[in-house]
């Protein structure tokens, strides 16, 4: 990892126009919600404010887990050419290899552009700060990062099945991304009971979202659950490490 920071702050020019142009496509999230309060002056029952608030921890969760462990999204690529098969004889864990192996540094704007978004949005909100509200704004962007982590880790495990599984990771990583940028309340109920309970989403931002704003959840989702962040993403590391060490196990090369 400290291999590839090196290699890649060499070209300084490259390195800072590919972070810039990382973070202005990233900002483009933040627009798309402001431009949704042009036309309505509440979104499912939040103000402008308040939905900035689980905003900006969708996206710090979301660009941390990216850093961490997006690069595994390439497993696909290594299973399909083979190079998957000499990682394995490696005297060092195959997760370890795919998440750092060929790490993007630039993915570090979206970070600071997320936190960014955050602290914007807490400065301009009506928070009432408690030392417990401000431990979960600590708090809850890293389990979210964790929660989107798993998820990462999870779906890019079906490669192991189906080689071209491309499209069905990005449906749950980068669509469960943008599910997490809105309040919960917004989506039907289907697509609630997929994304935001089933798969762990509302836990993200949207039930520590409204613990640190103090609101009541309008679905009537009990408050105590907007603690439980930390429970709901060991509890995903646990489900994505039983698939991977099952695709893993299963995995019988490329000439199989």
């Amino acid at each position: 990892m400290r291999a590839q920071v090196r290699a890649q702050s060499q070209y300084r020019i490259s390195f800072w126009v590919d972070m810039v142009g990382s973070v202005v496509v990233s900002a483009m999230e933040v627009v798309a919600v402001l431009v949704l309060f042009r036309v309505t002056p509440a979104l499912g029952g939040f103000s402008v404010r308040q939905v900035l608030v689980m905003t900006g921890l969708a996206l710090t969760a979301f660009s941390l887990a990216d850093l961490l462990v997006g690069n595994i999204d390439s497993m696909r690529w290594f299973i399909r050419t083979g190079r998957l098969d000499g990682m394995l004889i490696r005297p060092v864990r195959l997760l370890p290899q795919l998440t750092f192996g060929e790490i993007s540094v630039r993915r570090l704007g979206r970070v600071v552009q997320g936190a960014g978004v955050l602290g914007i949005a807490l400065s301009v909100a009506d928070v009432h700060w408690t030392p417990a509200r401000a431990a979960l704004v600590a708090v809850a962007p890293l389990a979210g990062a964790v929660i989107f982590a798993s998820v990462f880790v999870a779906a890019s495990s079906v490669a192991f099945w189906f080689v071209e599984s491309g499209e069905f990771s990005a449906a749950f990583t980068y669509g469960g991304q943008q599910f997490t940028l809105f309040p919960a309340t917004i989506y039907p109920r289907v697509f609630r009971g997929v994304f935001a309970y089933g798969l762990g989403f509302i836990f993200v931002a949207y039930l520590p979202g409204l613990a640190i704003l103090g609101k009541a959840d309008p679905l009537g989702t009990p408050a105590f659950l907007a603690w439980c962040t930390p429970v709901v993403a060991a509890i995903a590391v646990c489900v994505a490490g039983l698939i991977w060490r099952t695709g893993v196990r299963h995995y019988r090369s490329t000439g199989s």
